[in-house]
Order: C-alpha cells, then sequence, then structure tokens
C-alpha cells in the first residue's frame, strides 16, 4: 500500500478501482469511502480509476475493499 503522511498528521492513499465511468460512479464510492471512520476527504477520477483518500490515520485494506464493493466496483490495488 502507498501512503503518504503530511504535515498535519493526516494519510493520504490512493487506490485503484475498476468499473468506475461517470460521476455517478464517482459519487458512489465517495460517499462509501467517505462513511469509514478518520476519513476527511475522497476524490474519486472515473477517468483514470484513481481515488485518492486523506484520512486521521492509515486504513485498513479491508475495510477499503468493503466499501468499494458495498459501492458496485472493484478495488484493484493502490497507487
Amino acid at each position: 500500500m502507498t501512503s503518504q503522511t503530511d504535515t498535519q498528521g493526516s494519510v493520504t492513499t490512493v487506490y485503484k478501482v475498476s468499473g468506475m465511468s461517470c460521476g455517478h460512479c464517482e459519487g458512489a464510492v465517495s460517499g462509501e469511502l467517505s462513511a469509514l471512520p478518520g476519513v476527511s476527504s475522497v476524490t474519486a477520477v472515473a477517468s483514470s480509476g484513481e481515488v485518492t483518500v486523506v484520512s486521521a490515520a492509515p486504513l485498513d485494506e479491508a475495510a477499503v475493499r468493503a466499501a468499494v464493493d458495498e459501492a458496485g466496483y472493484e478495488l484493484t490495488g493502490t497507487v
């Protein structure tokens, strides 16, 4: 997993998600990931399949995978 800690102590992780093709897809993935404890920001980009998550601490990959699955997409890894 690739994570980066910034100066405020938050962690930024970029995930690869397959199946997103539009703004609705981005919103569905962002909504599910935003509900995870500690997440302060989610930016999903359908064209690249990348989802950037900023959280207070590194997230459990199983929890991220479950949230993406709940939205109807597949977590394929991290960037």
